[in-house]
């Protein structure tokens, strides 16, 4: 589908030619039409889909159309982080140059005050976090009476960070003939269906792709390590020796992701970091000059893995495997968008191999096993596999006194000797009247 199909309002087509936007990717083509109906929408669709500029054309063209100068809030946009809501911020002001809609920004680690006044100036579109926003709220600050439409981005993030009481709170406090469009990785997140029945009305769903879609354009790779000191070896050795323009590499931990940038920095690769602890204008340092290029490797929490729309990312490194499939999906969704190449490298110690095996289920995929040369470790895998993939166990559990538990042969032939042990004791023994127990004392004799 072409933009220039749709009967979008003039200054709109200009903003999009300007921008070089001429072909609607497939999450705009089916969700285009359908929100212009004024339809509540969920939406399963990956993160750099487009999914930003479907749910805003909609609103701006309506708005192009409908002016209310004084109108409160007509479109609010609730977000799961800070670094979304000002990726949020700027496509929107870049579709909106050529109108006079003016958008705000309300999240957490900005000047209070400055964002009263940005409330007070009533701009139509206002993107938000639910924590900063239910603050505003509560010093009546906000006022949602002429809104038109709510839009949910990265829901089941918000769900996971715990938003999900503040999004209904919100939508419950806002102007109830509204349209409301809720954008996912996927819609089976705990919560969702609880969500979507309090905050929408007879929602249509377009299913685009879920979490679990394979990421076609990404290669899965494992490298089996030793321990902690072989999987900085092995980080170090990608980062040197892989061809990519920028990498981010993964841990779980932020103090694990502090101490391996520092080992990274010490072999002279241009490095930083990122995590959730930093506050706002050193997590915007740090992103700013990774997109001008003064770094191209981001050691990162998980805090990085969604929200985020870094370009260029040709080489994700899990350096500590995600705990689950849904984030591993998120982490690697990082490299191989729009089109182009991208490759996972995830290191595996003998405590991950499971996790790994379960994430390869999730995805219904397998990894491709791979080694360096000359960074082999001792350890090879597991000696023995279940049908599942997960290591098999060949310790045999010990009972209490230090013995092995019996196999379930074992059991039963144990259990046939001991029928028949009793057997013969039942029928060897003597027979006892109904008296027995109960004869007289007899008196010891002098």
């Amino acid at each position: 589908m072409l933009f220039s199909e749709l009967s979008l309002h003039e200054r709109l087509q200009k903003a999009l030619t300007e921008m070089n936007f001429t072909e609607a990717t497939p999450v705009q083509a089916a969700v285009l039409p359908k929100a212009m109906d004024k339809k509540d929408l969920m939406v399963c669709s990956e993160t750099g889909s487009g999914k930003t500029a479907a749910f805003l054309l909609p609103a701006l063209n309506h708005f192009q159309d409908n002016p209310m100068p004084n109108a409160s809030t007509r479109m609010l946009i609730l977000v799961p982080t800070r670094e979304l809501a000002r990726q949020v911020l700027v496509e929107t002001e870049k579709l909106t140059r050529f109108t006079y809609l003016k958008a705000g920004l309300i999240t957490g680690g900005e000047d209070f005050r400055h964002q009263v006044n940005t409330l007070r100036k009533n701009p139509e579109i206002l993107v938000a976090t639910p924590g900063r926003l239910l603050e505003h709220m509560d010093n009546s600050n906000t006022d949602f009476s002429d809104l038109e439409y709510m839009i949910l981005d990265e829901a089941d993030r918000m769900l996971d960070f715990g938003f999900s009481a503040d999004m209904v709170r919100i939508a419950s406090e806002s102007r109830p003939e509204r349209q409301t469009m809720l954008f996912s990785a996927t819609l089976q997140q705990k919560g969702m269906v609880e969500l979507i029945k309090l905050v929408m009305n007879e929602p249509e769903s377009i299913m685009l792709s879920s979490a679990r879609d394979k990421h076609e354009n990404i290669h899965h790779q494992i490298l089996l390590a030793d321990d902690i000191s072989h999987k900085e070896k092995l980080t170090i050795w990608l980062l040197k020796n892989e061809t990519f323009e920028k990498a981010i590499v993964f841990s779980n931990k932020r103090v694990n992701a502090h101490q391996l940038c520092n080992k990274i920095r010490y072999h002279k690769v241009r490095a930083g970091v990122l995590h959730g602890e930093m506050d706002h204008s050193e997590r915007k340092r740090v992103m700013g000059m990774l997109a001008s290029g003064q770094i191209n490797v981001l050691v990162a929490t998980d805090v990085a893995a969604r929200g985020l729309d870094i370009k260029g990312i040709d080489l994700v490194v899990n350096y500590e495997m995600a705990r689950n499939g849904d984030d591993y999906v998120h982490r690697v969704g990082r490299t191989g968008r729009a089109g182009e190449k991208g490759l996972a490298v995830s290191l595996i110690d003998h405590s991950e191999w499971n996790l790994m095996s379960g994430i390869e289920r999730y995805l219904n995929t397998r990894f491709e096993k791979r080694a360096i040369k000359e960074l082999r470790g001792n350890w090879k895998g597991p000696k023995k596999l279940k049908a599942s993939g997960k290591a098999a166990s060949s310790k045999k559990k010990k009972l209490a006194d230090g013995s092995k538990k019996p196999t379930g042969k074992q059991r039963l032939k144990t259990k046939k000797k001991t029928g028949k042990r009793r057997e013969s004791v039942q029928q060897q023994a003597p027979s006892k009247t109904v008296d027995a127990g109960f004869e007289p004392m007899k008196r010891k004799k002098d």
